[in-house]
């Protein structure tokens, strides 16, 4: 029976797996092939890269490129301090009410972002932060799902390597880096990769405080060359997509293996 079961759940696996990735292979079959070949799905039909060509060549790229790589990594600069800083204090450092303010902490991930949209725009407009980068990356920076992440990782440094840090004289900020910071170092990958794809791929808070292609990031740039009154080419849209997924995917196949372990251990914990 157990191994019948254990058929059914690589079954539904392999399944879910199909339907997750059929948008991408389509996306990618369409990229290369002339529309009329891409949507009668003819096999035989050549490959071309002209469709690319016409993408590239049809928006400001290379400027959504980096307006989206200074975003992400703002965010993530952003992010590491504050989860650091705040992981730590709830895993080591004891204060009335640590347990109180650190469930306060974690409320955040039960609240859309959407909700807070008038809220952040309110107070990006007041900071005279509107159409810029740090405006789109602040009201991300403090992150309760990085806290906890981080926080867990550091609940599991044994504590000998912390008390040998402070009979060596380092105070609290030393401890820190020299012990905790080298140790949750696959941690850090894990969730960098976590930041860089949802922030690559957030889309309604840019559309909102962006309003050039001086800062305007992927999403949005994609989402303007892709409308209908520019015409619809599913094959230049698609080509233009599998430009823009195309880091993220690379990125998740070079550190996959350090990303999977990173969540596990930080299960088990």
């Amino acid at each position: 029976m157990s191994g019948v079961t254990r058929h059914i759940e690589t079954s539904g696996a392999l399944l879910l797996a199909v339907i997750w990735i059929s948008p991408l292979v389509f996306a990618f079959w369409a990229a290369f092939h002339t529309t009329s070949d891409a949507v009668n799905f003819n096999i035989v039909a050549p490959w071309t890269l002209e469709n690319v060509r016409t993408a590239w060549a049809g928006a400001p790229w290379l400027k959504y490129f980096l307006n989206t790589f200074l975003l992400v990594t703002v965010i993530l600069i952003g992010q590491f301090i504050v989860t650091t800083l705040a992981g730590f204090a709830f895993a080591q450092v004891r204060f009335p009410g640590r347990d109180v303010v650190f469930i306060l902490v974690l409320m955040q991930l039960f609240i859309l972002p959407e909700v807070l949209i008038v809220e952040n725009y309110v107070m990006v407009s007041r900071l005279g932060l509107f159409d810029t980068i740090l405006g789109v990356g602040m009201p991300y920076m403090a992150s309760a799902f990085g806290i906890f992440l981080m926080r867990q990782a550091f609940k599991g440094v044994p504590i000998e390597l912390h008390e040998a840090a402070r009979v060596e004289g380092c105070g609290w900020f030393g401890i820190l880096w020299r012990v905790y910071v080298p140790l949750a170092r696959p941690t850090y990958l894990a969730y960098g990769l976590v930041s860089v794809s949802t922030h690559w791929n957030n889309f309604l808070w840019p559309l909102i405080v962006t309003n050039s292609p001086d800062t305007r990031p992927l999403t949005v740039g994609l989402s303007i060359f892709a409308a209908p009154e520019n015409g619809v080419d599913i094959s230049v849209i698609s080509a233009a997509t599998i430009m823009s997924v195309a880091p993220l995917l690379i990125a998740f196949l070079v550190f996959q293996r350090q990303f999977v372990q990173a969540f596990l251990r930080t299960g088990i914990k």
